[in-house]
């Protein structure tokens, strides 16, 4: 028998390494051998590190601080499946860590994960690579990213797998990734409508949900909103709805038809089938707040377009809206007060919400929830606005009352509102006084007040409103809303500026008014903003004008001009053209001022200082009872019981031993110029014609001022040192216009005006330059045939030849206005 002789091939070669098994403690260990050149020892590292990173947000950490991010991404392209698969892995539980997602961002890992999503690729790779995209995608860089690099169409693809896992993370990107609006454009384009529909019936309650909430954010694109309906997407969301056992998805899939609501072309789909009427009844049932709320949101954004008011309307949307202000959820409340605001705008929904919806909106101004209370009251406005009838529901149901309480609101939109409503009740007469006796005035400083554009623009509007009585004038007044309105002149907000102005404009009707206005510096804001040809407005050059009407010493020291209509009364006064900027004083601070070689103030007072006897008497006895004799010598006086107060006219004698400090100031009376009106009103005022009436007119006033002086003698006419004198002798710069007895053109201007508005002689008084002064006069002139010519305007010559009337735009007549 032959040696049996061993093989070669029995021994293992030389060169090849016996197998090593090598178990590791640590992951800095594994993370080096994601370098090894060997398939097998890759995917085990690779699986070790997902079980390692799937325990906590710290081992993600500690994976990338040991680079096991940058080693994964190179796997990403690995050739072998396992290896591939198995990185992803890692990558996708990793990604849910921030500051991994900051150097996936960084390593531009988009690319290869888009390309993992391939139909040949492994399930499990589908699963890892979208839920990785799936975490990317909250940032707006990696949208863009994906959507350039062709990412969506793989991801709707997978829509479709079998994997319930691949379609949740598909579908999570997809959602993320439609926030953005290009996107949104994008997956419709790519039919994305159809796989969602189908998603709608997964056994998964999380995928169904998912799939309304992408459904929601697309169908708020019109054209997402047309393929809904043509893909039957409508009756899918129906029958959600009519479906109990998915009353988990009833809020979201309320949420999608709310954005079919918006569409009329949609909403007439709706009809049609039925199925408005269906959600409307779905909607009464339901006690869900959450339904309930969000529903009545749908219907709101709904109601903004006219065409769907109206099948609103027809579908009585009115009685569901109603019925949510009775329920105990505040959040439903406000829903339900804001779809009310929005229905308000078709006029028959209008009056059945007014007739019906007004006295529970009042009650909901008392809640304690600021939010609720503010949306009633929005509501309240809208159903009052251009609306008598519900205006006077407001009233019948005691609403004033709640109304003003709500002025004191946290909430500023409250505040406005209430303002709002009170404003279109005192649109009628026994509305606005009832408000008035509730102190509307004194409750709108504070809105006045207020930082708040809107609140300001409304409680500015209120004022104007109401100040047409003078009762409310004499309130703001009195309670200091004058001064915050004259601040609200100054906003750079147009809407409020006008307000104020029209505010202004209103409140300056009175003389009391008009004068605190201009006090508080109204005059000089109206000046500029007229002056911008952006700022100024109807209402400023109106309430310039009405201020200076009510204010006719301020309006001739400032215009230098008073019109035929501008009557000047009793406390009038000229003290010279005031420069701009300079306060103007009033007559009581000027009487102040100590003696001066200034030009005198002029002024016109014809009114007795008047004086019940029993003041006198606490005045000075001896003065009563010196007045008291001269009062029986006149005449048989009345009993003591028919005349309980008696009213005295004091003589000057009798005047100056009353002492000032006990009395308020009051300018002196001028006894002379009482005269020359009692004169004038029966020489003058008897005369048939104007014309005869304004010569003879003239005549008095020149021979009242020192005669006729010649144009030639005009420098020796010493009419300054008259005045030092006077103002001497009263020891005051004041000087009634009667102790003028030597007086040049604006003396004598000023005079003719005064006796002429007392005796109803249209004239105007105009200041000019160097103490020039003259009247203007409007004459009819009858032709030769006798027939009615337009009036002619003259100027009256009070200086040169008293009574001569120079035609307005004459040479004389210029010359008389220079010399």
């Amino acid at each position: 028998m032959g040696k049996k002789v061993k093989k070669e091939t029995d021994s293992p070669p030389k060169d090849v390494f016996d197998p090593l098994l090598i178990e590791s403690k640590t992951p800095a260990t594994v993370v080096l051998m994601l370098s090894s050149p060997e398939n097998e020892v890759l995917a085990k590292a690779c699986d070790a590190l997902y079980k390692f990173a799937s325990k906590d947000d710290e081992n993600k950490v500690t994976l990338l601080g040991l680079g096991a991010v940058e080693h994964l991404y190179k796997l990403l392209s690995h050739e072998d499946p396992l290896v591939r698969r198995n990185a992803i892995m890692v990558f996708g539980i990793m990604a849910s860590n921030n500051d991994v997602r900051k150097l996936l961002r960084e390593l531009d890992v988009t690319n290869s994960l888009i390309s993992q999503l391939a139909p040949e690729e492994d399930v499990v790779i589908h699963e890892f690579a979208t839920l990785c995209l799936g975490y990317m995608a909250v940032e707006y860089t990696t949208k863009v990213k994906i959507f350039e690099q062709g990412g969506l169409e793989p991801l709707i693809r997978l829509l479709g797998s079998p994997d319930p896992d691949v379609k949740k993370n598909s579908l999570e990107c997809i959602y993320l990734l439609v926030q953005d609006f290009q996107n949104r454009a994008a997956v419709r384009e790519l039919n994305v409508i159809p796989p969602l529909l189908g998603l709608l019936e997964s056994e998964y309650p999380v995928i169904q949900l998912l799939a309304l909430q992408t459904l929601e954010v697309i169908s708020r694109d019109r054209e997402t909103r047309i393929l809904l309906g043509e893909n039957n997407g409508l009756d899918c969301l129906l029958n959600i709805l009519e479906n109990n056992e998915l009353s988990d998805l009833h809020i979201e899939t309320l949420a999608v038809l709310g954005n079919c609501l918006e569409d009329v072309h949609t909403l007439q789909q709706i009809q049609l089938t039925g199925g408005l009427k269906t959600l409307l009844s779905f909607l009464k049932v339901s006690t869900v707040p959450d339904i309930q709320k969000n529903a009545t949101k749908a219907i709101t954004k709904a109601a903004y377009d006219s065409e769907i008011r109206k099948i609103l309307h027809w579908e009585e949307v009115e009685k569901f809206l109603l019925s949510l202000l009775e329920t105990n959820n505040d959040e439903v409340k406000v829903a339900a007060s804001q779809a009310i605001s929005a229905m308000c705008e078709n006029i028959d929904s209008k009056c059945i919400l007014g007739l019906q919806g007004i006295p529970q909106l009042i009650q909901l101004l008392s809640s304690d929830n600021e939010e609720v209370k503010e949306a009633a009251v929005t509501a309240l406005t809208n159903l009052t606005t251009a609306n008598p009838r519900n205006a006077s529901v407001v009233a019948e149901v005691e609403g004033i009352a709640p109304l003003m309480n709500t002025l004191n609101a946290q909430r500023d939109g409250a505040i406005s509102n209430a303002i709002a409503v009170l404003t279109n009740l005192s649109l009628q007469e026994p509305f606005r006084v009832s408000i008035q006796r509730q102190g509307i005035m004194s409750a709108l400083v504070g809105p006045l007040r207020s930082t708040n554009s809107q609140v300001q623009s409304k409680a500015a509007f209120a004022v104007a409103a109401f100040a047409c009585d003078a009762d409310a004038r004499a309130e703001l007044r009195n309670v200091g809303g004058l001064g915050p309105l004259v601040e609200l002149l100054h906003s750079r907000n147009e809407e409020v500026r006008r307000n104020a102005c029209w505010a202004v404009m209103v409140c300056g009707s009175d003389e009391l008014t008009a004068v605190e206005l201009c006090r508080l510096g109204s005059l000089d804001i109206l000046e500029e903003i007229n002056l911008s040809t952006k700022r100024k407005n109807k209402f400023s050059e109106a309430a310039l004008e009405k201020l200076l009407d009510n204010n006719l010493s301020q309006k001739y020291s400032r215009m230098g001009y008073l019109s035929s209509s501008n009557i000047i009364t009793n406390g009038f006064y000229d003290c010279g053209q005031i420069k701009r900027g300079v306060k103007f004083l009033s007559l009581e601070e000027l009487s102040k001022q100590e003696l001066t070689d200034r030009r005198a103030i002029i002024v016109i007072n014809a009114k007795p200082q008047e004086i019940t006897v029993e003041k006198l008497q606490e005045v000075s006895p001896s003065v009563s009872e010196r007045s008291s004799r001269e009062k029986s010598r006149k005449g048989k006086g009345r009993k003591e019981e028919e005349k309980p107060k008696e009213v005295i006219r004091l003589t000057p004698t009798v005047q100056e031993e009353i002492k000032p400090e006990n009395s308020h100031w009051l300018p002196p009376p001028d006894f002379v110029l009482m005269d020359y009106i009692d004169d004038a009103s029966k020489t003058i005022l008897p005369l048939t014609t104007t014309r005869e009436q304004v010569v003879a007119l003239a005549h008095f006033v020149a021979d009242k001022m020192g005669g006729p002086v010649q144009p030639e003698e005009l420098h020796n006419f010493c009419w300054e040192l008259d005045m030092s004198e006077i103002e001497f002798d009263l020891k005051s710069n004041i000087v009634p216009i009667g102790k003028i007895k030597r007086g040049t053109f604006y003396h004598r201007a000023l005079l003719f005006k005064v006796i002429a508005d007392r005796i109803s002689i249209g004239c105007s008084l105009v200041r000019g330059k160097y103490n020039r002064a003259w009247n203007e006069v409007k004459l009819v002139e009858y032709s030769p045939k006798g027939l009615l010519l337009p009036p002619q305007g003259y100027i009256v010559d009070l200086m040169f030849e008293p009574g001569r009337l120079l035609k307005q735009g004459s040479a004389k007549a210029d010359r008389y206005k220079r010399i």
